[in-house]
């Protein structure tokens, strides 16, 4: 299956329909105050870059974002495939895209707070094998159980 991702606005039907099924997927997986979840609306605020994967026929399957927090600081934010693309690489591909935007703005890490247990060990497995290492909370996110810290760090070429 082809896939083509692109940076577009959230504030779309069939992006809503991502964030939904997101939501929906993450609900039962911990407590709520520990569910750190960005709205449509947030996610289309100028520090907050959407990439969406669609397939072929145009369907919205697949989601990320990278979220600026300063010049330095990049945050992975509302990764999501859903189901019927699992294994087809399509997360790996959304991660490329916001980390080669986050190294074009020369951001010198990109971080990710995700969720713990059986639900989220594909996430896991996409952070580590990218790269990604764990690391202790970051920003204002509290230090649970309910919740696992990645970071990459992005060395700058050095111009001779």
């Amino acid at each position: 299956m082809a896939i083509s991702i692109a940076a577009e606005t959230p504030l779309q039907d069939d992006v809503r329909g991502l964030v939904a099924r997101l939501n929906d997927h993450l609900l039962p997986l911990s407590p709520l105050e520990f569910q750190f979840k960005m709205t449509v609306e947030q996610m289309a605020d100028s520090d907050t870059t959407l990439f969406v994967a669609r397939d072929d026929t145009g369907k919205a399957v697949g989601m990320g974002a990278l979220k600026a927090h300063g010049p330095e600081l990049g945050e992975v934010k509302r990764m999501f495939t859903v189901p019927e693309v699992r294994g087809q690489r399509v997360g790996k591909q959304l991660l490329e895209r916001i980390v080669a935007l986050a190294r074009e703005r020369g951001m010198g890490s990109v971080m990710l707070e995700t969720g713990t247990g059986d639900g989220m060990a594909e996430a896991h497995r996409l952070y580590t094998r990218y790269g990604f290492a764990p690391r202790g909370p970051f920003l204002d996110y509290p230090d649970s159980e309910w919740s696992a810290f990645f970071e990459l760090k992005l060395p700058q070429e050095q111009v001779a």
